[in-house]
């Protein structure tokens, strides 16, 4: 297969990945975007829980009953409207200063003690949460996984088509290939996915009962909490925090409709002491 053959064959899989009619494709909850997620969903739950097994193993959980009630308290209502009570949810509070959170597949979630204080209130902590529970139910992890595998197809077809050219061709050529993948293509699709657990999430925290306007607050304390300028958004992994607080202030007549709706309300909760 000459140079113009092993073109045709990579633009070929990237019309196939992107078309709406690809293989694995499935739309995301609540937003409804078109998502391509290759891997097959018990394997995903299978990976993620061991996962979550291995990185209980190297951290610390919480010793403090009262916070670790709460995060399981806060977290099992929102699983509760979540609508996959096929799920085994897990709900962990882990005893590090970070001001983190994560979610791998098939509802395993842990929260670091250090963004407590960010999250004053449990309507706070339902903003971290239901943004967690959003990436499980999206299935963000296998989406990043099928993104990997078909940049990872695509850059072995472009090293195989490099190699009859000089080596500092080939260089050139893998090393904008990176960075057209870096910044062109992996980071702006993370981007897209915080989004949309954001969105997906201030649904959920609403239809659990608690306040959806406590969303763009806790991103505005989140960005005062970091006590230094941001990374310049298109080099970051995640949205700016001012942009995230704008994009959910957007969402509020909607999430408030949920929130009236709600059987049980608990608006803010109790404070996080």
């Amino acid at each position: 297969m000459d140079r113009r053959d092993y073109l045709r064959y990579v633009s070929g899989i990237s019309l196939g990945i992107a078309g709406s009619g690809c293989f694995g494709c499935r739309s995301a909850p609540v937003t409804g975007r078109r998502q391509m997620v290759l891997l097959n969903e018990p394997q995903e739950i299978s990976l993620g829980a061991q996962a979550f097994h291995e990185v209980l193993q190297e951290e610390r959980l919480s010793t403090n009953r009262q916070r670790t009630e709460l995060v399981e308290r806060v977290g099992q209502r929102i699983a509760n409207v979540s609508g996959r009570n096929d799920y085994q949810w897990e709900f962990k509070l882990v005893d590090s200063p970070t001001q983190n959170a994560f979610a791998l597949p098939g509802g395993k979630v842990a929260i670091y003690e250090g963004i407590l204080p960010v999250c004053k209130n449990e309507a706070g902590l339902a903003v971290v949460m239901s943004h967690e529970v959003a990436h499980a139910l999206a299935r963000h992890g296998g989406e990043r996984m099928s993104q990997t595998i078909a940049v990872d197809t695509v850059k072995g077809i472009t090293d195989r088509i490099a190699m009859n050219r000089v080596p500092e061709q080939h260089e050139r050529l893998m090393q904008a290939y990176g960075i057209a993948t870096q910044y062109g293509v992996i980071l702006p699709y993370s981007r897209k996915h915080e989004l949309e657990a954001d969105h997906i999430g201030i649904m959920l925290m609403s239809r659990a009962g608690y306040d959806p306007q406590e969303a763009p607050r806790f991103w505005n304390r989140f960005a005062s909490a970091k006590g230094g300028p941001e990374t310049s958004e298109f080099f970051s992994t995640h949205p700016s925090d001012a942009r995230r607080a704008a994009a959910l202030e957007t969402l509020l007549q909607e999430a408030r409709q949920l929130y009236d709706a709600a059987p049980y309300k608990f608006s803010l909760g109790e404070l996080i002491v």
